[in-house]
Order: C-alpha cells, then sequence, then structure tokens
C-alpha cells in the first residue's frame, strides 16, 4: 500500500492540531512536518517529496491559493479553511478537495480516499505500461476453462476485431478468442503496434508496403480507416529513410 507524505500548512495551531489528529487515524497517511508559514511550506514542497498537502486559504506571506499555483502539478492539495467564497478558485487551481471547517474525521477520510485512489491509478496504469515493454509473449484464452495459448508478441502480424470474438493473426497460424480487440491492445506496446482501422490493429515491423487505402502484411491487405490514416502516416514518416 502507497503511504502518502503529508504536510499541514495553517496559521492557527488548533487547526494543526485536529489534523495531526485525524492523519494519525489513516494507516495510508504519514504525517513528515507541520508548519504555520507558506514560505517555509513553500520549500518543503519545492524539494518534490511531499504527496499530499492540506492548505489553509488565509496565510501571511503568500495565500494558500498563490502557494497552490506555485507549486501547481508538483504535489496533491487539500484546502482547508474557514472562508466558502474561495471554493470555485480552489478548482481552478486542481485541488483535491475543499473542506470547510470545522469538519468531522468522516468528511476528511473522504478527501483523502481521492487522492489514494488517483495514486493507485496511476500506479497501475505505469505497471501496465511496464508490462507492454517487457512482455515477450502474452498468453491468450481460447476455448474451454482453462485453455491458454501462448502468443509471441514478434509473431503478430495483425489482429482482426470480429463481431463476437477476435483473430490474432500470426507468421504461420491464427489465434481465436473471446477477448475484445481493445483488451488485447492494452497488452501490446504502442510503439510497435498500430490502428489501422477500427477493426484491425496492426504491427509495424510486419507492414511490406502501404498506399493511400491499405497497409500490406504476408501478402494481405488490410484497410486504412480515414480516423487512423493520419496518426499512421506520421508513425511511418519518423522511420523513413
Amino acid at each position: 500500500m502507497k503511504i502518502l507524505k503529508c504536510l499541514i500548512v495553517d496559521d492557527e495551531p488548533p487547526a494543526i492540531r485536529l489534523l495531526e489528529k485525524y492523519v494519525s487515524k489513516v494507516p495510508f497517511l504519514e504525517l513528515i512536518a507541520t508548519t504555520t508559514s507558506s514560505l517555509e511550506a513553500l520549500s518543503k514542497m519545492e524539494e518534490g517529496s511531499i504527496d499530499l498537502v492540506f492548505m489553509d486559504i488565509q496565510m501571511p506571506d503568500l495565500t494558500g491559493l498563490q502557494l497552490s499555483k506555485i507549486v501547481k502539478g508538483k504535489t496533491n492539495i487539500i484546502f482547508t479553511t474557514a472562508y466558502p467564497q474561495f471554493a470555485l478558485q480552489s478548482y481552478e487551481v486542481d485541488a483535491i478537495d475543499y473542506l470547510l471547517k470545522p469538519f468531522e474525521f468522516e468528511r476528511f477520510y473522504e478527501a483523502v480516499l481521492k487522492v489514494k485512489h488517483t495514486f493507485q491509478t496511476e500506479v497501475k496504469e505505469s505497471q501496465k505500461e511496464v508490462l507492454k515493454e517487457v512482455n515477450e509473449y502474452i498468453f491468450i484464452k481460447t476455448d474451454g476453462k482453462n485453455n491458454f495459448e501462448k502468443v509471441y508478441v514478434n509473431d503478430i502480424c495483425y489482429i482482426e476485431g470480429l463481431k463476437n470474438y477476435v483473430a490474432i493473426h500470426l507468421k504461420e497460424k491464427q489465434v481465436i478468442t473471446n477477448n475484445t480487440l481493445k483488451s488485447i491492445e492494452d497488452f501490446l506496446p504502442a510503439a510497435e503496434f498500430v490502428k489501422t482501422h477500427k477493426s484491425f490493429l496492426v504491427s509495424l515491423r510486419h507492414i511490406t508496403k502501404t498506399d493511400s487505402l491499405c497497409v500490406y502484411i504476408n501478402g494481405n491487405s488490410i484497410p486504412i480507416g480515414d480516423t487512423y490514416k493520419k496518426e499512421l502516416f506520421e508513425i511511418i514518416q519518423q522511420r523513413k529513410l
């Protein structure tokens, strides 16, 4: 479980103590520091090690809104304030949530869960991208409860989405599966596979030639849809001599 490193920024000590209490109740939060100084907070956030900041808005030197604009994109911010009139401005700086003082632990927990889910999504997408780049093969579900066929990624010439199934065309044969075209695409390296049509995903390494209407692989002509033509030929242009 990802532990989120937190910073509390508030010029009122009682507010800091309440947030310290709330943070201590959440197992995926770790309090790194508290400060009543917006300038000190800026220094800590610019180090890049803070995952989540609980930020008051009315602060000396720099307001919470001004501070969040400076560090936008470097951390996640949940505003904690007694002033409802700044709510709209808080979302303009991509704040995760806006907690209006006084707030109960339940409302606090609801806000931090949003941050947790954001990190979980980012980790899953990162893991998926790594898998796509390093996998030499994938297992394709075929007929039967536990029937799978190993398919080497380099052997895939193109993939054809049909009405109720998908045909994976290899050098010597084809494999039929009930998976969707999109689900297979998600496990293949984006640098090597490109859609030419809503029903076709092709391997760039196996294209032998192209024209304005089709790409050709192993003597088969695969249509190029108007929606995909621009992206396809931009990729080909990047690799031309």
